[in-house]
C-alpha cells in the first residue's frame, strides 16, 4: 500500500511539472524579453557600445573636446515604460512638471559626471544640434540609482517615475530615451 501512495505521490508531482511547464512559455510575451534583450531601432546609427541615436537636427557649430564644458537642454523618457516622461527640461509637460524655465544642464565632458550614453551622444554632437539616443541599461545609470550619476530628474514625479523603472525587479524594461540639444561650449 505504502508503495501504491508513494507511486502516487510521484506521478502527482510529475504532472504538476508538466502544468508548470506548460505554462512557463507563453506566446504573448514570446520574444518579449523586458530589459533583458535590446531592440534595434532600424532609424537610428548604433555605435560599438550599444548605445543608438538618431540626429533630429544636425548642428553647425563645432564639437566639444575632453575637459570642455558643455551646456545642455535635455528631456528623459522611460521607453519601455509607457513612454513616460521623467524630465521635461524648459517645457510644460502636464500638472506634473510645473514651473517656469529651468536652468540648462552642464557637465565637463570626460569627467564622468553623467551617465556613459549621454557622454558619448554629447562628445560627437555640433553645437546647436539635436540627438535623440536610445539608452541601453548597461549605459544608463549605475546600479539603477540615478543619484549616482547626471542627468538628473529635477521634480519630485520625474524623480519617482525614474526611480520606479529603476528600482523594479519585475518586467518593466529599463532601457532609457533622451532628446538632448547642444547649447554652448565653454573651453577651459
Amino acid at each position: 500500500m505504502a508503495g501504491f501512495l508513494m507511486e502516487a505521490f510521484d506521478q502527482s508531482q510529475k504532472d504538476k511539472v508538466a502544468m508548470a511547464s506548460e505554462f512557463a512559455d507563453m506566446p504573448a510575451l514570446r520574444g518579449k524579453d523586458y530589459g533583458k534583450t535590446k531592440m534595434r531601432y532600424p532609424d537610428y546609427v548604433e555605435t560599438k557600445s550599444g548605445l543608438q541615436y538618431k540626429d533630429l537636427r544636425v548642428g553647425s557649430g563645432a564639437s566639444p573636446k575632453m575637459g570642455e564644458t558643455v551646456v545642455v537642454d535635455w528631456d528623459g523618457y522611460t521607453i519601455g515604460y509607457y513612454g513616460r516622461i521623467f524630465e521635461a527640461r524648459n517645457k510644460t509637460k502636464g500638472g506634473s512638471f510645473e514651473g517656469g524655465d529651468k536652468d540648462f544642464y552642464k557637465f565637463v565632458l570626460g569627467s564622468n559626471q553623467v551617465i556613459p550614453a549621454f557622454e558619448e551622444a554629447v562628445a560627437s554632437m555640433s553645437l546647436g544640434g539635436v540627438r535623440r539616443i536610445i539608452v541601453p541599461p548597461e549605459l544608463g545609470y549605475p546600479d539603477n540609482d540615478f543619484n549616482k550619476s547626471g542627468p538628473r530628474p529635477t521634480t519630485f514625479s520625474g524623480q519617482r517615475a525614474l526611480d520606479f523603472v529603476l528600482k523594479n525587479q519585475g518586467l518593466i524594461d529599463k532601457t532609457l530615451l533622451f532628446d538632448i540639444e547642444l547649447i554652448k561650449i565653454m573651453p577651459t
